[in-house]
């Protein structure tokens, strides 16, 4: 495609919305087939440094499907949303015909015959699937890396973690290699990793998006899919497309409660908010908070009613969450860990032995514990419409340390604690939104956490929206590998 071609405008940005693609390829002005050519080249371009994409659609086979975009459009057809929008899926969920291995070489020529509903959704409404995002073992961790595809790295930094364990995904956004992307969470592996790679991501109410094929088991249900995207505005459209209710999964909600109106633009006014630099006493590196400071500055700018709070109602709540996660693996993984468990990571052995040794007794107290902060939790929404926080607690971390196991001089007690500030609002089904907040010394991204009350996930959108607007981070790339190669600063 060269520069004259009319069809290269949509595509001169190297990160072009969304949005805007969507709505170029509705309109004719660019057709499917030029930017999934476009999209290919990218790939080929960024994924050798950054390892985002693991497994890769042939392009011929792309191709064809965008053509067949393009020759339904000419003809005439009305098409679906996404129509022609080229879609890489986490590798933990199920995409019919492509390989989907959850990291793990037990999976690692695992092809589904049948779609997770949220991927047959983005198929109806148009999209393209050309391939996989990369994952930790099972997602477990929020560093992307496994004994099939190996580590994903920060595009900002590729001697940096991408975060995980959407980090896959993250990265393969923020390098431009893809507009949209899933993600899924339970303690942060969608939060964490948008933070690291300042991208968007919202971890649902619980229901918004069912949990289909998973909606039978209980403690898994923790776990929730989301979209990400690099700005607010994209990642509402994907959740508009992956949100609704279905009668096999019993406690999803229904479209109706996400409003089309106010519109996302329509700033919400007058808003309480509670910042939280510490939340529940959590250690926090210095260098993050001091990016956080300056966003908060930026979101008083915004709404000057803000006031610090220690969130100390969440005390004790990593550990409701805790017991809660390794009965989630138990219930997930517990006949995998009989039949394969010579194939595992250590630390998933460990989280699922965890899950099976609790008693009824133990599982009965965390769910009373995690009954008694939920109540606490909503007192505070009486208060305040939103509540500001870290979302991780320390800067994205070389790629050759695991986890870390200290902050600020305190020693974590497992491979997960250090990602405490998200996993202490995992079991309470509230919507929590990473967005990005600036930058540190080394110009690696922070973020921020908005959280709102149950079922408030248009008014976080709306709310992250204002902010995005005011502060503009989200604009900031990271270097190409063509930059890279010349040597640009």
């Amino acid at each position: 495609m060269s520069k004259g071609d009319p069809q290269h405008s949509h595509l001169a940005e190297s990160r072009p919305r969304a949005v805007d693609l969507m709505d170029a390829l509705a309109s004719g002005e660019l057709s499917a087939v030029s930017l999934m050519q476009w999209t290919y080249d990218r790939i080929a371009q960024e994924n050798p440094r950054i390892n985002a994409i693991c497994t890769l659609v042939p392009l011929e086979q792309s191709l064809e499907a965008a053509q067949r975009v393009d020759d339904a459009r000419h003809q005439g057809q009305k098409l679906p949303e996404l129509a022609g929008l080229p879609l890489a899926i986490k590798d933990l969920a199920d995409t019919r015909g492509v390989l989907t291995t959850q990291g793990s070489p037990i999976y690692a020529q695992h092809v589904p015959d049948v779609d997770s509903l949220f991927v047959s959704r983005l198929r109806a409404a148009g999209g393209i699937i050309i391939g996989k995002t990369n994952t930790p073992e099972f997602g477990a961790g929020s560093h992307t890396f496994n004994p099939l595809f190996g580590v994903t790295r920060n595009p900002y930094d590729t001697l940096k973690t991408a975060g995980g364990s959407s980090g896959g995904a993250a990265a393969a956004l923020a390098s431009g290699m893809v507009a949209l992307a899933d993600g899924s969470d339970m303690g942060g592996s969608l939060r964490n990793p948008a933070a690291f790679c300042n991208v968007v991501g919202l971890r649902p109410t619980m229901g918004r998006v069912p949990t289909l094929p998973k909606a039978k088991e209980t403690f898994s249900r923790m776990a929730v899919e989301g979209p990400m995207a690099r700005t607010v505005e994209d990642c509402a459209a994907m959740l508009r497309i992956m949100a609704g209710a279905d009668s096999r999964d019993p406690r999803s909600l229904d479209l109706g409660a996400l409003p089309s109106t106010p519109a996302l633009t329509d700033a919400p006014k007058h808003l309480r908010l509670g910042w939280a630099p510490n939340p529940a006493g959590l250690p926090i590196e210095p260098s993050v908070l001091s990016v956080l400071s300056g966003a908060v500055t930026a979101m008083q700018n915004l709404y000057p009613t803000i006031e610090e709070v220690d969130l100390c109602e969440l005390n004790g709540a990593m550990g409701v969450f805790t017991l809660l996660r390794a009965a989630a693996f138990a219930e997930g993984l517990g006949d995998l860990y009989r039949s394969d468990h010579d194939k595992m990571k250590t630390t998933v052995l460990n989280n699922i032995k965890l899950g099976l040794e609790l008693t009824g007794d133990v599982l009965t107290q965390a769910e009373s514990q995690r009954t008694r902060f939920q109540k606490a939790l909503i007192s505070l929404f009486d208060r305040f419409d939103y509540l500001l926080l870290p979302v991780t607690q320390v800067m994205p971390f070389p790629i050759e340390l695991e986890f870390p196991t200290t902050i600020n001089k305190t020693q974590m007690q497992s491979y997960i604690d250090w990602m405490s500030s998200c996993c202490i609002l995992s079991p309470f089904d509230v919507p929590c939104l990473s967005i990005p907040a600036g930058f540190n010394s080394d110009g690696l991204p922070v973020g921020l956490q908005i959280v709102g009350k149950a079922g408030d996930d248009w008014g976080v959108l709306r709310l992250a929206y204002a902010f995005q607007q005011q502060t503009g981070h989200w604009q900031k790339a990271p270097l190409t590998a063509l930059e890279v190669s010349h040597g640009v600063a």
